[in-house]
């Protein structure tokens, strides 16, 4: 079964609502017009009861008529748009008496009907509206009076207006669903847009937006929202494609130096030193590869920030120190001082392998632009609701103008400025993707020449 387009389902919506509240207004307007005309006939019939009845009087069982030539002169000569029709019968039904308008035809007299209540019934083939009123010597029934009008009438206007309705009725419905369907096609004319620009999106052209409409509606929100999610997918994948290109680099230029290491070694034989210094040298090379690929790993496993973390209670104190133990060959290397600061022992909720991750980079981070003989501080401390460790040394500093690029993937900042100093570029990196991982706040603090400040802060 095919579906209907979304502008035809808005239309039919709309029409399946209108339909049911045109449905009940053209009830309601009849059975008031209904309501209507009954209680006008009600009424006359029951203020011809009313006059006749004082014209009428009882005797010896016999219903008498005061000025009865007079009274059928006025009948005879009567001229109504709904005249009465008046019958005297006696309590067996049988006919007394009627007016001269009723000439060959009599009513019909139904000793089951209520007395005194009005009825739908009979004048040969015309319809009436009739009312059956006992007469009465003391408490005895000795006929009665019938009083009926005319509801051929009454019953044209009500089956016209029936006929109009019922004829008006699809007539209203199918120009509503056309104008409903042009308004919802004018509605809806955003999302055409939105299907247009999403047709001639691919990876290799992200520039397109839909048009916002002029409108600040739903669809508005949805088309803004949609720019907004290109946008994001938009830098996304320039950040892949950087990133390849980037890491493609990183990883080529330590495999050029083994290759043309190992090719010069061959040209010729050497002496076991050299063969010894070059194949050290080629280690190297392959110890930066292979931090270089685990880095690269790293960040490609917390890419999507779906990492499950175990979140565990654990110390600073023991943490710092056991990261400091483990980093002790370089620290001693450089002949570097660790201070740590801790006025008690300092506890918070975090994965302790991640963390520690963080932890690591950092201080090798402070270690290789820290300069010899230099010192390196942890602090931990609180303050208000938060526990802060602080990470200082005394090093190069970073400059104030590298400052918002140094969480970039393979930045190093002024890296020809000195190469001594080794590293892949994806240390700050790491740290600062697993820091928003962990909720924890990272700010660092840089001053050249003076040091560099690594402020770490858990919210209790």
């Amino acid at each position: 079964m095919q579906q209907l387009s979304f502008k035809n389902r808005i239309a039919s919506n709309y029409l399946i609502s209108t339909a049911l509240l045109i449905f009940v207004v053209f009830g309601v307007i009849y059975g008031i017009v209904r309501f209507s005309v009954y209680i006008k006939v009600n009424s006359d019939i029951k203020a011809e009861v009313a006059k006749h009845l004082k014209e009428i009087e009882v005797k010896e069982n016999c219903v008498l008529l005061i000025r009865e030539k007079q009274w059928k002169k006025i009948q005879f000569n009567k001229v109504d748009i709904s005249p009465a029709f008046i019958q005297f019968v006696d309590e067996l039904g049988a006919l007394v008496d009627k007016s001269p308008n009723l000439k060959q035809k009599k009513l019909n007299y139904y000793p089951e009907a209520i007395n005194n209540v009005l009825f739908d019934a009979k004048l040969e083939k015309t319809s009436v509206r009739q009312i059956q009123v006992p007469l009465y010597q003391n408490t005895k029934i000795i006929g009665f009076m019938i009083i009926a009008m005319s509801l051929e009438d009454s019953k044209m206007v009500l089956n016209n207006l029936f006929f109009i309705l019922v004829v008006a009725y699809p007539l209203i419905l199918l120009v509503l669903f056309l104008i409903a369907r042009f308004i919802a096609g004018r509605s809806i004319k955003p999302i055409s847009s939105i299907i247009h620009t999403s047709n001639i999106i691919t990876k290799d052209n992200l520039k397109s937006r839909i048009p916002l409409p002029i409108n600040k509606d739903e669809l508005h929100l949805l088309s803004k929202t949609i720019n907004n999610l290109l946008d994001r997918v938009e830098n996304a994948i320039e950040r892949e494609k950087q990133f390849t290109s980037d890491a493609s680099h990183e990883l080529r230029t330590p495999l050029a130096v083994i290759k043309g290491t190992l090719e010069v070694l061959v040209r010729k034989p050497r002496n076991p030193e050299e063969y010894k210094e070059k194949i050290d040298f080629c280690i190297n090379e392959v110890n930066r590869l292979n931090l270089l690929v685990d880095e690269l790993l790293l960040l490609a496993r917390f890419e999507n920030q779906k990492q499950s973390i175990k979140l565990e209670k654990i110390s600073l104190n023991a943490l710092f120190l056991d990261v400091i133990s483990r980093n002790s060959a370089i620290i001693n290397e450089k002949k570097l001082n660790c201070e740590a600061h801790f006025a008690k022992d300092f506890y918070v909720e975090t994965d302790s392998y991640l963390f520690t991750i963080v932890i690591n980079n950092i201080l090798t981070n402070a270690v290789k632009y820290s300069n010899a003989n230099g010192s390196i501080t942890f602090d931990i401390f609180e303050d208000k609701h938060k526990t802060i460790c602080t990470i200082s040394d005394c090093g190069i500093g970073i400059a104030e103008e590298d400052m918002q690029k140094i969480f970039d993937q393979f930045y190093r900042s002024k890296s020809n400025q000195h190469p001594e100093i080794k590293g892949t570029g994806l240390g700050l990196s790491i740290v600062k993707r697993l820091c928003s991982l962990l909720q924890i706040d990272l700010k660092i603090e840089s001053k050249e020449s003076v040091g560099t400040s690594v402020i770490l802060s858990f919210s209790k």
